[in-house]
Formats: structure tokens, sequence, C-alpha cells
């Protein structure tokens, strides 16, 4: 399943002959990551192939879903998500290493997709997570498809560890939140990467949806204090805050937006899309319709010349 060939990469392989087959990478972000599904209907109805995917949390997620031709169901899914269904999705570990375990959304993602190994899939797609034993990346290649989601969208603090074969992981985000390398692969393709972490101003929402997006993110912020009164009695419990854990993903969102820049410098991708690192919170899932026309709109920003 595993494979670490970042690290031993010399060389970039040539970008394609032809400009329509595109190896596309997906980054990570929370909820901007709804913006990916935008961008490959922007790709696709302009006439563009997509070869090959690689993605990391969110964007192996919904790479994953894509690859395996199941993206119009996802969508459909996702654009009625409201907050209390996020809620319902959220299941309580009682393990001190993440909040919640993470079965109940896979089990629903694996009954809307069936249960398919990558290998099996009819593009080539890798998810990225982090080895923190050994402290370095690895490329989820084969094996079941929703192990190496599972394994890719593990936010620290947030989801609980992932053990597969012997290796405990989490997000990939934590060491390589935008992975390029792995597209480097696909000969005669052009790589297409989506960075989350953009510096570009986010796009205005409509005036009239505005005050339906606060209603809903001030109901979400409810909710979740209901849930901080709920958890259970446990030593770290008296200081557990919900405010603490905003901060503790703001502090890994800016570590992302650091080592996105890093890599997009180590590996030049030939075209990034740009989503704006403020254009939502990292848990506004409820704004799947305004998130998937902010991916659309900017990779016709950042491509339409050539559609």
């Amino acid at each position: 399943m595993f494979s670490e060939n970042e690290q031993e990469m010399d060389q970039v392989i040539p970008t394609a002959d032809n400009d329509r087959d595109i190896s596309l990478v997906l980054g990570s972000g929370g909820a901007r990551g709804l913006a990916h599904i935008g961008v490959i209907h922007w790709l696709e109805e302009h006439g563009f192939r997509i070869r090959a995917v690689s993605g990391c949390s969110m964007g192996a997620l919904v790479g994953g879903i894509y690859a395996a031709g199941k993206l119009d169901e996802y969508e459909r899914w996702v654009r009625g998500v409201d907050k209390v269904d996020i809620a319902r999705m959220l299941d309580f570990s009682w393990q001190s290493s993440g909040i919640f375990k993470g079965r109940r959304i896979i089990s629903m993602l694996r009954r809307m997709v069936g249960d398919i190994n990558i290998e099996d899939l009819p593009i080539a797609f890798t998810a990225v997570a982090t080895d923190i034993t050994m402290q370095r990346e690895v490329w989820l290649e084969n094996g079941g498809l929703f192990d190496a989601i599972r394994a890719s969208i593990s936010i620290p603090l947030f989801f609980t560890p992932v053990e597969l074969e012997g290796r405990l992981l989490v997000d990939g985000g934590v060491i390589n939140p935008l992975p390029i390398a792995p597209a480097f692969k696909e000969q005669g393709c052009r790589i297409v990467a989506v960075n989350l972490s953009g510096n570009n101003p986010p796009l205005v929402v409509k005036r009239e949806e505005l005050s339906t997006v606060r209603e809903k993110l001030h109901g979400l912020e409810k909710y979740l204090g209901k849930w901080q009164l709920s958890l259970p009695s446990f030593p770290e419990r008296d200081n557990f805050k919900i405010e603490g854990f905003q901060v503790a993903i703001h502090a890994f969102e800016t570590m992302q937006n650091c080592l996105s820049r890093q890599k997009m410098a180590a590996y030049p991708p030939d075209v990034t899309i740009n989503i704006s690192k403020h254009q939502c919170s990292f848990l506004e899932f409820h704004r799947a319709g305004e998130l998937i026309e902010v991916g659309w709109r900017e990779a016709g920003r950042a491509l339409s010349t050539e559609g």
C-alpha cells in the first residue's frame, strides 16, 4: 500500500505534449476542499481529460470519489448537508488521540460509492498521509480506497489516527498539504494543482445569501457549544474549550499555508488554481453550493484562455 518516493525524486518529468491531459493535484483545507468539485466540473466541461489525481485530506476524499466515478452522487448529497447533518456524522471517540472516530462518515461514503480498491480505479489515484512514528509522508496507491481516504483526512486532535499495515497515520497535511510530487509520475500530462491556501481575496458572496450563511454558522457554533457541555468526564475535561480547538485548527492551517508555498516552489505545477484561505472556515461544509461555485470560477480564471 505504501510508497515513499518523493524524497528520492531527483528530476522533473517533462510536461505534456497534449495540453488537454491533466494530472490533477487536490490540496488540503477542510471545507474549502468542496471547491475541488467545481474545479473538476470546469475542467471536464472545457475539454480537459483528467488522467490521474493525487490528493491530501479533503483533496483525497473528493479526488478518490471522482476517480471512482461517483462525484455527481457525492455532490448531490453534500449540497443538501446542513449543520444538523454535520453533527450527526461526527461520532465521539473515547480515546485521547482524537475527538471523533470518523467511522460514521466513512461508512456513509462506502455505501454511496461502494467498497473499491485503488488499483481497480479507472484512473491513477494517490492519497497522501503522514506516518507520525517515522515522521514522513506516505503515498497510498493500492488497497482499500476508503482506508486511504480515512488515513489522509485524520486531522490531529479532530479525528483519531488510523493504523494501516503497522503504521500509525494522520492527515497528510501535516507534511504535505499540496501533494504535487506524485503527479510527476504521469508522463505526458500537464500538472494542475488546486491550492486551498491561496493569498488571493475570497470571492464575494451574494448579499441575499450572506444572511443565510451567517445564520447557519451561528447555529453550528451553538451546536458545538452543546457538544462541549455533553463531553464525558476525563482528566482533560475541565480544560477543554471549543475556543482552544479553534486555535489548534488555525495553527494547523497556518502550518499548511507555509508548507503549500514550499511544495509549489520545490515542485512547480504547470497551472495553479488558488482558492483563498479566507474563503470559509475549516468546518463550514454547509456552504457546499457556494464553494463549488468558487472552484468553478477560480478554475475559469486560471485556465479560461486555454478552454
